[in-house]
């Protein structure tokens, strides 16, 4: 198995899973296929849909003697005639439903592999949200004991263990813990159905987080049941790469039809509200005309359609860096969703999503309501602001919003009032105090706000502001002529330098304006923009700023001006010694080179690449944070730009 990230956004990421049938793009749906009943064959799925994995249920084929017989002799990818990655179930929700399973959990493990499935699946205890702790923390307990008992038998097969613990968080840390340390391959959420049916999105989104910080980051993470493209966007956003839907056919036998916003009946439709295949060939009037039972396969059909396009939508946006915008405008369908994304704002959930969090994304920040103030990118940046950015005097004039970036908007005002005193210049902003010197840095400059936000979003603003400014006096902007004139100030506005300096501390840390910029500077502009570009001190190049972005690219003089100012873990990555001489080279560095990170560092940060005795070797741009960078064994960990 390989598995390795290729893009990310959120906590989200498109990754590439391969079995020993093929290669998968995450994040993916598995159809299940019944054996006994195949509404849309596997090889129309892959035809119409290219579906690349799907989910088979080992324990029907093991009751049926005939399935059973044809599934030894001749495997299950002839039995139901796919040649693509099939992963099969093992009889657990069976269990849950019809109570009727008696199967040995090593027997049904020992089946799965024996009739070729790519991803077996333990035999675990379905943990239902009605239960007790004490009744969930043993189904735990037998969960994980049957996983110890089934991982030395799945031989070349990778072996799926579902994490319980009903709706106890740390009972679901706890077992996803447990698991991430056995020779396991894949990791399904487990028991959750129930609180789809029921839609406690709430309760889902503290099932899904709680596995997700005790699972091992480098194994697929499979959120069992989810077959409503509803909550994929949100599902993906906290970190699962698969979902299983059987619901495209029992809707279909059930009349109903699935859509982005939910589910429809078909009787109650008097037009289609989509462009699917099978909604554009057919109106309601010959739906309804059709036998029932190819009726059912149109709208099973639908289904799928409506199901892996909203799985695209979900990669462009983690390519395009607008998965929280799309989860949030999801989120506005339901009022239950809506109350899962309030599950996000909890201290500890918004500072765990930060670590997966990119510090900057190829599109503007768009805001869409309440929920975008509580995004891990501002948390991000509302703590940076308090803990690595130091106003520089003690008054600051307070400007209201204007046209980005603001330091050009009040370019005026800016040099009248910097005439007669050194003050800080911050603006009100609807994303929080931005001083003048930050403006251009993403998400500041990259955001799109309208001028009026909801009431919530004002209070978390004005909060921010106030924390930000408590130790200054201020004076609002339109009073600035009320400024004693300073009689010892010296014109001194060189506000370029500012700007670096309060960059180069947000960006890389307190102190490293200091470090970086210690001498004589010269800094290089745009003819074109007048933007800055490339920073020289000492006649070194330390620093370029990126247009898009405002953060600067990291030189390797800068580096060694970094590396001796800052000690160790501070931006550094180490690596292990047979990866010096190719880092030396100017080769990147993978996942299984490296030894340690600077748990700061954040995805596509700027860093340091070291080897075991600190010796400076290159600097580059991280690709992943430190816990994935100590757990990926396949892909890179960070593109290096410039080595010794």
């Amino acid at each position: 198995m390989t598995f390795e990230i290729k893009e990310r956004d959120a906590a989200g990421r498109v990754c590439q899973f391969t079995t020993k049938h093929g290669s998968v793009t995450t994040p993916n749906l598995l159809p299940v296929i019944n054996p006994n009943k195949m509404i849309i064959t596997p090889k129309e799925m892959k035809k119409r849909f290219g579906v690349e994995i799907l989910i088979t249920n080992a324990y029907i084929i093991h009751k049926s003697p005939a399935l059973k017989e044809l599934a030894l002799q001749s495997g299950v990818h002839k039995l139901i005639d796919f040649n693509g990655s099939i992963m099969t179930d093992s009889g657990t929700f069976q269990s849950y439903v019809y109570g009727d399973v008696t199967l040995d959990p090593v027997e049904i493990v020992q089946f799965q592999r024996d009739i070729g499935s790519d991803i077996g699946t333990i035999l675990d205890v379905f943990g239902t949200p009605g239960q007790t702790k004490d009744e969930a923390t043993k189904g735990v307990k037998e969960t994980i004991e049957r996983a110890k008992k089934s991982t030395p038998h799945k031989r070349e097969m990778l072996l799926a263990c579902p994490v319980q613990g009903s709706v106890y968080p740390e009972l679901r840390e706890h077992c996803a813990r447990q698991l991430s340390a056995l020779d396991a391959d894949f990791y399904p959420i487990g028991g959750v159905v129930p609180l789809m049916e029921n839609q406690r999105y709430a309760d889902l989104a503290r099932c899904i987080l709680a596995a997700k910080r005790g699972l091992d980051p480098s194994k697929p993470v499979h959120l069992f049941g989810a077959g409503h493209p509803l909550i994929f966007s949100l599902a993906v956003a906290l970190g699962c790469d698969f979902f299983d839907s059987s619901a495209y056919a029992k809707y279909a036998n059930d009349g109903r039809m699935i859509f982005q916003w939910g589910t429809e009946k078909f009787d109650d439709l008097t037009e289609l509200p989509c462009c699917c295949p099978v909604c554009s060939k057919y109106t309601v009037s010959e739906l309804k005309a059709l036998d029932a039972s190819e009726r059912t396969v149109q709208l099973a059909l639908h289904n799928l359609y409506i199901s892996f396009a909203e799985l695209r939508t979900i990669r462009a946006a983690i390519q395009g860096g607008w998965l929280w915008e799309l989860v949030e405008q999801r989120a506005s369908a339901n009022p239950f969703l809506s109350e899962a994304l309030q599950v996000l704002r909890e201290p500890d959930h918004v500072a765990w999503l930060e670590h997966y969090e990119p510090t900057s994304k190829k599109t503007a920040m768009f805001y869409t309501g309440p929920q975008t103030i509580y995004r891990p990118t501002i948390y991000r940046y509302h703590t940076r602001l308090l803990t690595r950015f130091e106003p520089l005097f003690k008054t600051t004039v307070l400007f209201p919003e204007g046209t980005k970036p603001y330091s050009m908007f009040y370019s005026q005002e800016l040099k009248n009032i910097l005439r007669q005193k050194n003050v800080n210049c911050v603006v009100h902003s609807t994303i929080g105090p931005v001083p003048f010197e930050l403006d251009e840095m993403y998400p500041l400059a990259q955001s799109v706000f309208p001028a009026t936000v909801d009431q919530e979003t004002k209070e978390i603003v004005q909060h921010a502001v106030e924390r930000f400014l408590k130790d200054t006096d201020v004076i609002q902007w339109e009073h600035c002529l009320m400024l004693e004139e300073d009689k010892s100030h010296t014109l001194d506005i060189d506000f370029d330098k500012r700007r670096i300096s309060a960059v180069s501390d947000m960006q890389f840390g307190r102190g490293a304006s200091e470090a970086l910029l210690s001498g004589k500077i010269t800094i290089i502009k745009s003819k074109r923009t007048g933007k800055i570009r490339n920073i020289i001190c000492d006649g070194h190049h330390v620093l370029s700023m990126r247009a898009e972005d405002g953060l600067f690219t990291l030189k390797l003089q800068g580096g060694h001006r970094l590396h001796k100012s800052f000690k160790h873990p501070l931006l550094r990555v180490v690596v292990i010694d047979d990866a010096v001489p190719f880092v030396k080279e100017g080769k990147s560095v993978f996942a299984k080179f490296v030894a340690d990170c600077d748990p700061d560092l954040r995805p596509y940060d700027e860093c340091l690449i070291v080897d075991k005795n600190d010796t400076l070797l290159a600097v580059g741009r991280t690709l992943l944070n430190r816990d994935e960078m100590l757990s990926f064994h396949q892909g890179m960990a960070v593109k290096t730009r410039e080595s010794i």
